[in-house]
C-alpha cells in the first residue's frame, strides 16, 4: 500500500512538472522575443536618426508641458560656427574624438574623485537625451551603456556631436546652440564669437543654473578655461574627427 502510494504521488509530481515545464519554456521564449523586438527597435531609431532629425525628446517634451512653449531650431553642422563645437567638446568631453563612447580615464578620475565629478561622454548625453530620459536610476545607466556603442557604431562623430549641438538643453526651455544663439546674444549660431561660444559651453551641464549673460565669476573662469581648452584640442588634434 505504501508503495502504491508513493507510486501515486510521484505521478502526480511528474504531472506537476509535466504542466509547470511548458509554461516555463513559453515564458522564455516570450521574454526572449520581447527583448529582441526592444533591441530591434532601438537599432532601428539609431538607424533612422543617422540620417533624420529626432523631432523631439522626452526632456523637450516635458519642458514643453511644464513652460507651455520651448525654444528650439534644428542647425546642420555645417551652420554652427567652429569655435562652438570645439568650445562644447573642449568643455564636455575633450577626448571626444579618441574614445568609442566611454572615456576610459575620466571614468577612473571620477572613481578616485568619489563619484563626485561626471564622467559622461557626449555620446551618452545625446543617448540619455534622445532615447532615454534624465534622472539617475541603473536601468537608465544600464540602457544608457548597451546604446551608446551602437550609436558609436552606426553614426559619425560628426553626426553625434551635430545631435548633441541641437538637443543639448542650453537655458530654461532652451535647446541647442542656435536657440541659444538668438536668445542670449541676438545672433546665429554661425556667427558666434568665441567668448559667446565659450559662455554658451560653460553653462553645461546645468544650464538652469547658471547664466549666459550673467555670468558668474566661477561661470566666467570656467568659460576661460574652455577657451584655451578648444584651442589646445584643435592644435593637438583632438578637433580633427568633426571638423573638416
Amino acid at each position: 500500500m505504501a508503495k502504491k502510494a508513493a507510486r501515486k504521488s510521484g505521478g502526480k509530481k511528474s504531472k506537476a512538472s509535466r504542466k509547470k515545464t511548458p509554461l516555463a519554456r513559453q515564458f522564455r521564449r516570450w521574454m526572449t522575443r520581447a527583448g529582441l523586438t526592444v533591441v530591434g527597435l532601438v537599432v532601428a531609431l539609431v538607424l533612422l536618426y543617422s540620417v533624420l532629425n529626432p523631432p523631439v525628446t522626452h526632456t523637450i517634451w516635458s519642458e514643453w508641458r511644464r513652460l507651455g512653449r520651448v525654444e528650439r531650431e534644428w542647425v546642420p553642422i555645417e551652420e554652427i560656427a567652429p569655435i562652438m563645437a570645439r568650445s562644447v567638446v573642449a568643455a564636455e568631453d575633450a577626448n571626444f574624438c579618441q574614445h568609442w563612447g566611454f572615456d576610459v580615464e575620466a571614468i577612473r578620475d571620477a572613481l578616485e574623485g568619489g563619484g563626485n565629478r561626471g564622467a559622461s561622454t557626449i555620446t551618452q548625453q545625446v543617448v540619455k537625451n534622445v532615447f532615454l530620459w534624465q534622472g539617475r536610476s541603473w536601468v537608465r545607466k544600464a540602457m544608457e551603456t548597451s546604446i551608446t556603442p551602437v550609436i558609436e557604431i552606426f553614426w559619425s562623430k560628426q553626426r553625434i556631436l551635430e545631435v548633441y549641438l541641437n538637443v543639448a538643453e542650453t537655458g530654461n526651455g532652451v535647446f541647442g546652440v542656435e536657440a541659444a544663439a538668438q536668445q542670449y546674444f541676438n545672433t546665429s549660431a554661425s556667427k558666434l564669437t568665441s567668448v559667446q561660444a565659450a559662455r554658451i559651453a560653460a553653462i553645461l551641464p546645468s544650464p538652469r543654473n547658471r547664466s549666459v549673460t550673467d555670468p558668474t565669476s566661477r561661470t566666467r573662469r570656467r568659460a576661460a578655461s574652455i577657451l584655451d581648452g578648444a584651442a589646445t584640442i584643435r592644435a593637438d588634434g583632438r578637433a580633427d574627427c568633426f571638423e573638416d
